[in-house]
């Protein structure tokens, strides 16, 4: 990773203020207007990171998110295993995010209800049952309902990397990132809700050019949907960029005689800086975690398996599940915009 001192920064506040313009993030690091302007520019253009448009579905249709894990007999090489799976199951709209190895993989979906989640479970399982793929279990399924559980981390690499940066930054936010409103849209607001998630940074004169209506339109009803929480920005670094080798999938069922206590967030201490994803019910979680190296990995896992058995929060054998990132297969890459159509769109329709 060959990156300056004011390079790390501006990449790091970058993704801790993504909606910060140069001027905010000159002023936090004590940096000229121009140079971050010129080192953002240079980030972009070279693939350092990505922008993506969170929709808070929560309020809009979406009544869980799920993650399903799978273990595979790895007889069928995973390059055909996807070129299958790809039009049966990844196609889905509600999954948003699929990753896989030759004998594991896992995804995160939205959907409207579980029935949604169901119907896929099943082709799912069918489609691996019959090629023989599954190794004698079927695909697990985790149900967070957004009304009974918290996500304090979603892709949140900020506390990533003020640790592989050596940053001091004691201002952490860990708060619930799919909080439940009430929220009507009118049918413009619809369309241009959906164009921001497809194109979070597209112009508003050329959106407005697309949509057909005024640019001033489209920046009020942006600041709308920002202000209210309708919409949130996530920025993901490049993975290979930052030299990340390995990616850790956490499912740990709590103890249902001294689980952690829901409402006072105490799941929060699970929370170390390599943990950029963290979803919880009331008797389970789980984590994704982020590594430089096999040291970094095992670092995190002990510290969070220690916590967990120091609180007596653990009875069973949790899964944790390691991928190689130089062989794991990124399936479906932090695409949000065909749920997003399905659930608002679909919704007016319906």
């Amino acid at each position: 990773m060959d990156l300056t001192n004011y390079e790390k920064k501006v990449l790091y506040g970058i993704v801790k203020f993504p909606n910060d313009n140069d001027r905010q993030l000159a002023e936090r690091f004590g940096m000229k207007q121009s140079t971050v302007a010129a080192i953002r520019k240079r980030l972009k253009e070279e693939g350092y990171y990505r922008v993506y448009a969170v929709p808070m579905l929560q309020n809009f249709g979406a009544e869980l998110m799920a993650v399903i894990h799978t273990n595979f007999n790895p007889v069928i090489p995973l390059k055909k295993r996807i070129s299958i799976t790809e039009k049966k199951i990844e196609a889905a709209e509600e999954i948003f995010f699929s990753i896989g190895e030759d004998d594991k993989g896992f995804s995160l979906s939205f959907a409207k209800d579980y029935t949604s989640i169901g119907s896929l479970n099943d082709i799912r399982t069918m489609t691996f049952g019959k090629l023989g793929l599954l190794e004698k279990e079927y695909p697990k399924e985790i149900i967070f309902p957004f009304s009974i559980s918290k996500i304090y981390r979603f892709f949140n690499f900020a506390p990533l990397l003020t640790k592989i940066f050596q940053i001091n930054d004691d201002e952490i936010e860990n708060e619930q990132f799919f909080p439940v409103k009430n929220a009507t849209l009118s049918r413009r607001e619809m369309d241009v809700m959906c164009s921001i998630v497809e194109n979070p940074e597209m112009p508003s004169k050329e959106m407005a050019e697309m949509l057909g209506i005024t640019r001033h339109t489209i920046g009020r009803m942006k600041k709308k949907f920002m202000e209210k929480g309708f919409i949130k920005t996530i920025v993901i670094p490049d993975f290979e960029k930052l030299d990340l080798k390995i990616m850790a999938f956490y499912h740990v069922p709590l103890n249902p005689y001294k689980p952690p206590n829901f409402e006072n967030d105490e799941m929060k201490e699970l929370l170390c800086n390599e943990v950029v994803f963290l979803a919880v019910r009331r008797f389970e979680f789980s984590a994704i975690s982020m590594h430089v190296d096999y040291e970094s990995y095992k670092a995190c896992k002990t510290e969070i398996m220690q916590r967990l058995k120091e609180k007596e929060w653990i009875s069973t054998v949790p899964v944790v599940r390691t991928y190689s990132l130089n062989k794991a297969r990124i399936i479906k890459d932090f695409s949000f915009p065909p749920i997003t159509r399905k659930l608002i769109l679909g919704r007016e329709r319906g």
